[in-house]
């Protein structure tokens, strides 16, 4: 498996078959949590177009348990890519630079994307893990919209920022990084 990886990508940069499925995977679960999203959308649409008493109403709990399993998925399959092939490259090759050439685009945009990556990770996961029923209590949030619009907004960010890392790294970089 580790030889796959290490293999040439297939996007047509200079990047690895890792580094090319991670930025597809990441492209993947943006769209996945924006699907969820229209599904959270389309369920409250329905909830203020019928009442209470009205059997169509039953609708708006189909679309908002499809959201919640959609969110969830995407949180989940972010967790495995950021474990898994986000950390490691950022602590090999750019966590050594860090203070001194934050300054130069390689090690600035990507610790930017870190630095975004975290709070949407974190925020992300709360969400969902409130979502799910598996927070105390005390800890969960009663109007749980700006929480999930903020978890959006900065997951969103964060994927537009890896997609300026990707170019950064392996389009405008003339020496990439290169496992070894």
């Amino acid at each position: 498996m580790t030889d796959l990886l290490h293999h040439p990508g297939f996007l047509g940069t200079t990047a690895n078959f890792a580094t090319d499925f991670t930025l597809t995977l990441s492209l993947l679960v943006a769209l996945l949590f924006t699907i969820g999203a229209y599904l959270a959308k389309r369920a409250q649409s329905v909830e203020r177009r019928y009442g209470n008493g009205d059997p169509e109403r039953a609708r708006a709990g189909r679309l908002f348990a499809q959201h919640r399993w959609v969110q969830t998925t995407a949180a989940l399959l972010n967790v495995v890519l950021v474990l898994w092939m986000m950390l490691l490259p950022y602590r090999d090759f750019i966590l050594p630079g860090v203070p001194g050439r934050l300054g130069q685009a390689f090690y600035g945009v990507t610790t930017l994307h870190a630095f975004i990556g975290f709070f949407a990770f974190v925020v992300g996961g709360f969400v969902v893990l409130r979502g799910n029923k598996l927070v105390p209590t005390r800890l969960a949030f009663r109007n749980y919209k700006p929480w999930m619009r903020s978890a959006y907004v900065l997951y969103m960010a964060t994927t537009l920022l890896g997609v300026w890392v990707y170019v950064t790294w392996f389009i405008t970089n003339p020496n990439p990084p290169v496992f070894k």
